[in-house]
């Protein structure tokens, strides 16, 4: 009866550091993936953003405050065009994936959104200096622009 020939000796611990390295992928946070620059990046993410815009007469202040642990805290404050005021309080987690700040969710005006519903917003982040980026999401064609305020600055 013929044996079947045994594989190379090496094969076997080849293959151990191959699976180390997937499940070391899936456990380590984004951070531990991403090159120096997008750590660079990331750093510079951390802190206090404000986005003005207006539309149709409607004036629209957003403060996005993005923690060093991974959570954001958005605050809005929306004045119609005859003045009235409405406020709402976002909260959610973050994350830099090198590219993309991608922001998930976790209630909305102090309520969980609805499970067949969780809101994402992912944006390609430009930056255009220390204090300023550009963001772009892509399948909603929105531009957006942030710029660095102090920590205690209101909507």
């Amino acid at each position: 009866m013929d044996r079947a020939p045994s594989p190379p000796r090496w094969l076997l611990p080849l293959l151990g550091l191959g699976a180390l390295a997937w499940l070391l992928q899936a456990w380590l946070p984004p951070t531990a993936t991403l090159s120096a620059a997008g750590i660079d990046r990331q750093d510079l993410l951390r802190g206090t953003w404000l986005r003005e815009y207006s539309e149709d007469g409607v004036q629209v202040r957003r403060v996005l405050e993005l923690a060093a642990d991974g959570a954001f805290h958005e605050s809005v404050r929306i004045a119609d065009a005859r003045g009235r005021i409405t406020r709402m309080e976002h909260q959610g987690t973050w994350l830099y994936d090198g590219t993309n700040l991608k922001r998930k969710y976790t209630l909305m005006n102090g309520e969980p959104p609805s499970r067949l519903n969780v809101p994402f917003a992912t944006f390609e982040v430009d930056f255009q200096g220390r204090n300023d980026f550009v963001g772009v999401d892509h399948v909603h064609r929105v531009r957006v622009e942030y710029r660095r305020v102090a920590d205690d600055t209101q909507p």
